[in-house]
């Protein structure tokens, strides 16, 4: 009950000082306002990044050749590097194979939904009519439309009687369907172009046709019309009528919703595939990397920016706190013949202290929630301005109003516990 009339008293000197307790209060509200600021526009971003890496596959494992070397460091996303150089190339034992890849699918079943693959088959034109555009052809199977984020503008996607048959059908990008056939995808479909490949011209049937997206963040001096596009063919048909290397590279897992951990699983990954195959090869090795451990990595890096930016900010907050105890001494001044009668009619010493650490709370807390609210008014705005969707950094909101009643205790204390040993008589007789 003493406390809950200490709040009302404190509510009640706080209204009656308005300008007082704001210019009191300011150190306070700058210095929380900017650290919840800063900490809204840091998880706006961080939120913009997991979204992002989600949309580009956060459940997909890259598994990879890598060529290993006497001194090895581990990047930040997942892959290991060496810093000596070998000049031994790839044997045909070095690559994966159709078997070690059924062999993983076997092994976690549980844990695999699918098993992506794509091998670059070179640069060149599709030329039809007179008319062509430029390409990079890939080989793929059914599955990397599950690693990867493919949208059908018209007819279908390869499938896996494509793979299976070796047929030749490609899958051709709306900006070559725009080149050739004057943006009519339906006409495009079933068409019989030539792909131009180092002076060498293959034949295939147009099956589909997919929307190309460009990235805003790279830029290219090429125009619309001789911009290089991806078309995709049958993994097999490469293989078979480019004549390429049998075996891979590299391929891309697709884990289930079943893995809690992707990081983790990719580490068994690495280490079943090191264990079982390359266990004896001195010049290669497995590695492994996940969209999951580069979302991590970089979060982590925004978020210690971000902390050590609002530690900065956070440095007002000893200004503010050092207000806060030059006006409850300037207070007690003004109120000494209020405690010295308290103290004459038998107010204990921890009473007048409790009263004014919570006055000094109070002013702190206000002062701290009046810093909170701006603080997410000023994040939201830069991160709308930054382009990002708002986001309230919880945590923060709540330990900078714990923090505000902190500062008010720690501030406050010295004020009060002068205050609680005042003499009533000098108390009274002070003018």
């Amino acid at each position: 009950m003493l406390i809950w009339e200490n709040i009302k008293l404190a509510l009640s000197g706080l209204m009656s000082n308005k300008m007082r307790s704001l210019l009191t209060m300011l150190g306070i509200i700058i210095g929380i306002g900017s650290v919840i600021a800063i900490m809204t526009v840091s998880s706006s971003l961080t939120n913009s990044i997991t979204d992002t890496f989600a949309e580009l596959g956060a459940n997909n494992i890259t598994v990879g050749v890598q060529q290993q070397s006497q001194e090895q460091e581990t990047r930040s996303n997942g892959m290991k590097f060496g810093s000596g150089n070998r000049n031994s190339s790839m044997d045909d034992e070095d690559y994966i194979t159709d078997e070690m890849i059924s062999d993983i699918k076997s092994q976690f079943a549980s844990e695999v939904d699918s098993v992506a693959l794509s091998e670059t088959e070179g640069s060149g034109t599709i030329e039809k009519d007179g008319e062509s555009a430029n390409i990079s052809l890939t080989g793929i199977n059914h599955a990397y439309y599950d690693a990867n984020d493919v949208t059908l503008v018209a007819g279908r996607y390869l499938t896996d009687a494509d793979v299976e048959g070796s047929k030749s059908v490609i899958m051709v990008s709306d900006n070559v369907v725009e080149n050739i056939f004057g943006g009519d995808s339906s006409a495009a479909l079933g068409q019989k172009i030539h792909v131009e490949i180092d002076s060498v011209y293959y034949s295939f049937y147009i099956v589909g046709v997919y929307e190309y997206e460009t990235d805003s963040d790279s830029f290219s001096s090429d125009s619309e019309e001789d911009v290089t596009t991806s078309a995709y063919i049958p993994i097999t048909t490469g293989k078979n009528v480019l004549h390429t290397q049998d075996g891979y590279t590299q391929f891309t897992i697709v884990t289930n919703s079943s893995v809690s951990s992707v990081s983790d699983f990719a580490d068994e990954v690495e280490t079943y595939m090191n264990n079982q195959y390359y266990k004896n090869n001195e010049d290669y090795q497995i590695s492994t990397s996940t969209m999951s451990s580069m979302t991590s990595s970089m979060n982590e890096m925004i978020e210690t920016v971000s902390i050590a930016i609002a530690f900065i900010a956070g440095i007002s907050l000893l200004v503010g706190g050092i207000g806060v105890m030059n006006i409850m001494l300037v207070s007690i001044t003004e109120r000494t013949k209020e405690i010295g009668t308290r103290k004459a009619l038998g107010a204990k010493n921890s009473s007048i202290r409790l009263q004014f650490i919570i006055e000094s709370v109070v002013l702190c807390l206000v002062g701290g929630l009046l810093g909170i609210a701006l603080g997410l008014l000023l994040g939201s705005i830069a991160a709308s301005v930054l382009g990002y969707s708002a986001a309230a950094p919880i945590m923060a909101i709540f330990i900078s109003v714990l923090f505000s009643m902190v500062i008010g205790v720690f501030f406050g204390y010295y004020p009060a516990n002068k205050a609680a040993k005042m003499n009533p008589i000098d108390a009274l007789r002070y003018e």
